[in-house]
């Protein structure tokens, strides 16, 4: 799944998918013709794509995802960490933050993920 790379037209037309699942394949066809302007062989051109990469699937016209938008973009956003970070979540956070100051409410939030991640994980 992490080899999945999707360009930014494949992306927004992901999240359409992501969005609308499950979804007649010819409904997508009305959504993208309004949302991103395409005719009916661009938006079948794509779908087999994507469908071929293993990220969506068309069975008896109706489009689902074989992988959830969360579970995609958290395998791409764990992928940017290791290969720019060398896997260091504090470096990758400390880069991230440099010259930026958090609300209380984005420190409390930030804190609660840390809090449930220790204790599911009390070792690590």
């Amino acid at each position: 799944m992490s080899d999945i790379e999707l360009g930014e037209v494949q992306s927004r037309f992901a999240d359409l998918i992501w969005a609308n699942e499950p979804i007649a394949s010819g409904a997508l066809v009305k959504l993208c013709e309004r949302a991103l302007q395409w005719k009916k062989p661009t938006t079948y051109t794509v779908l087999r794509k994507l469908c071929e990469k293993g990220l969506f699937k068309n069975e008896n016209g109706v489009v689902t995802s074989v992988i959830s938008r969360e579970a995609y973009y958290t395998k791409k956003s764990g992928a940017f960490v290791d290969e720019t970070f060398g896997g260091s979540l504090p470096a990758f956070l400390a880069a991230f933050m440099s010259g930026k100051t958090l609300t209380g409410r984005e420190a409390d939030e930030i804190q609660k993920m840390i809090d449930a991640h220790r204790k599911e994980h009390p070792d690590g």
